[in-house]
C-alpha cells in the first residue's frame, strides 16, 4: 500500500464517524505525529510504500477513533498557538477559541515590561505557556487544583522552554497568598451547566475531565465569582481580568463583574460569532 492509498483507506474507515474533510484533517494530524510528514511532505512522498509497522500504527489510531477517543488523546499531543502540548485525560484538549483569548491578552500588554500574570485553572498550561513564550519578561504563575493536571502542565512548560511558577490550590478555597500585585489574571474555568451535557459530543463526555468542564445549574458562575473576588484583592493598578465564558452566560457574567465594581467591561465574540470572552478592570 502506498501513502496515497493509506490516506483513502483511513478516510473510508472513518466514514461513519466523520465527514470527508474532518477525516482528512485527522489523517494529516496523524501522519504528522507518526511519520513527521506535513501536507507538503505527504504530497512529495505519496507514492512511497507504507511499511507493515506504519500500517499497524495507523490501524491502531483508526481503532481508537472508532471507540470515540479524540485524536489528541490517542496521539498524546495537541497544538495551541503554534506550540506543541502533551495532553492526556487529566487535562482538556486546547481549543481554538482559547487561542483567541490569548491573542486578545497579548494585544493589550506591552512586551517590553516585566509584569505578573496568573492563569487560574491552567489545565495543560496552554494559556500560561503561550503567554510566557510571547511575553518573555513576564513572571507567569499557573494554578490548578489537581496534582496530575499540574504534572502535565509542568511537562509542557519543559517541552516549550517556558519558565512558569506552578501552584496547586483550589480557587474556591484558596490557601496561597501572593506578595506581589498581579497585572493580568486570566481564567478559562469550568462553565458548562449540567443541563447542557445532552448537547455535547459523546467523545468529550467520555474522555475529557469533567472537573474542568461542568458546574451546577444552580450556581453556574461559581468560579467567576471566586476569581473576581480574588482579583479585587490582588489586581495591580490598571490590571486586567480576562475570562473565557459560557456563550449563553455572557450577560450574566458582565452583570456579575459590574456588581462587584469592575469597569471597562468588554464582552467579545469568537470567530464563530459566540459570546466567548470578557475583559474587565478595576
Amino acid at each position: 500500500m502506498k501513502l496515497l492509498e493509506l490516506s483513502d483507506y483511513f478516510k473510508q474507515s472513518l466514514i461513519d464517524l466523520y465527514d470527508e474533510d474532518e477525516a482528512q484533517s485527522i489523517f494529516f494530524i496523524t501522519i504528522d505525529s507518526l511519520l513527521n510528514y506535513n501536507r507538503s511532505a505527504f504530497l512529495v512522498n505519496k507514492q512511497r510504500l507504507v511499511t507493515d509497522a506504519e500500517f499497524a500504527a495507523f490501524e491502531n489510531v483508526i481503532s481508537s477513533l472508532k471507540s470515540g477517543k479524540p485524536i489528541q488523546y490517542i496521539l498524546g499531543e495537541a497544538y495551541f498557538y503554534g506550540l506543541k502540548f502533551k495532553v492526556n485525560q487529566a487535562v482538556l484538549i486546547p481549543r481554538p477559541e482559547t487561542e483567541e483569548l490569548v491573542e486578545w491578552i497579548l494585544d493589550e500588554i506591552d512586551n517590553s515590561l516585566e509584569i505578573n500574570i496568573l492563569d487560574i485553572g491552567t489545565g495543560s498550561g496552554c494559556i500560561a505557556i503561550a503567554l510566557k513564550r510571547n511575553q518573555p519578561l513576564a513572571n507567569v504563575y499557573a494554578l490548578d487544583i489537581a496534582i496530575d493536571t499540574i504534572a502535565t502542565a509542568k511537562e509542557n512548560a519543559l517541552l516549550n522552554n517556558a519558565e512558569i511558577s506552578f501552584i496547586t490550590d483550589d480557587i474556591l478555597n484558596l490557601k496561597t497568598s501572593f506578595d506581589k500585585k498581579i497585572n493580568i489574571i486570566v481564567s478559562n474555568p469550568p462553565y458548562i451547566k449540567e443541563d447542557e451535557k445532552q448537547a455535547m459530543h459523546q467523545n468529550v463526555l467520555a474522555n475529557e475531565p469533567h472537573r474542568a468542564l461542568f458546574v451546577t445549574n444552580e450556581n453556574p458562575l461559581i468560579f467567576y465569582n471566586a476569581i473576581a473576588e480574588f482579583a479585587m484583592e490582588n489586581l495591580a493598578d490598571h490590571g486586567l481580568l480576562f475570562f473565557e465564558i459560557n456563550e449563553y452566560l455572557g450577560k450574566e457574567t458582565v452583570s456579575l463583574l459590574k456588581h462587584k465594581g469592575f469597569n471597562n467591561i468588554e464582552l467579545r465574540k469568537d470567530m464563530q460569532g459566540k459570546d466567548r470572552m470578557v475583559k474587565a478592570s478595576l
